[in-house]
């Protein structure tokens, strides 16, 4: 079986030339290679097929026969790198908590361990009858989030 570490050391010359950034190497038992790949800016198919050449001259396939797919990371995909996060700084995101909460919320800061996000909740205040609307500023452990990906609106 292809190691996900020989694609990633066939891929990381490209990458850092390029701007871009690995979100994901997935070897199956057959050999079925998909690596996902992300900028700050964007991905286009050249990105991509560019990076599949490098990694098809990289391997050999007299000695394992494998499919290779390179991918850009999909506005439906969630976030599994920080660099996924710091893109994102600023914009609204779907967060959805280990403990089954979903809410969207902007998302402000990004470290190794925790995200900051800022959003808008509805609350009860004490001798208010009706709920107000408040903008509050959260922070979550990274390990609390079931997955975070960006929000995507239709105008």
């Amino acid at each position: 079986m292809i190691a996900k570490e020989t694609i990633s050391l066939l891929t990381g010359e490209y990458l850092d030339k390029e701007s871009l950034f690995l979100v994901d190497v997935e070897v199956s038992s057959d050999n079925d290679i998909v690596v996902t790949i992300e900028s700050p800016d964007n991905v286009d198919i050249r990105h991509c097929a560019e990076l599949s050449r490098i990694i098809e001259q990289g391997l050999d396939r007299e000695k394992e026969d494998f499919s290779l797919t390179v991918t850009s990371a999909g506005l439906d995909m969630p976030f599994k790198v920080l660099k996924q996060y710091h893109k994102f700084l600023g914009e609204e995101v779907e967060i959805i908590l280990k403990k089954g909460s979903k809410f969207t919320a902007k998302l402000i800061a990004a470290d190794e361990t925790s995200i900051k996000v800022s959003r808008t909740v509805k609350v009860k205040e004490e001798g208010v009858k009706k709920a107000v609307t408040k903008e509050i500023t959260e922070i979550f452990n990274l390990s609390d989030l079931k997955s975070t990906k960006p929000f995507i609106k239709f105008k």
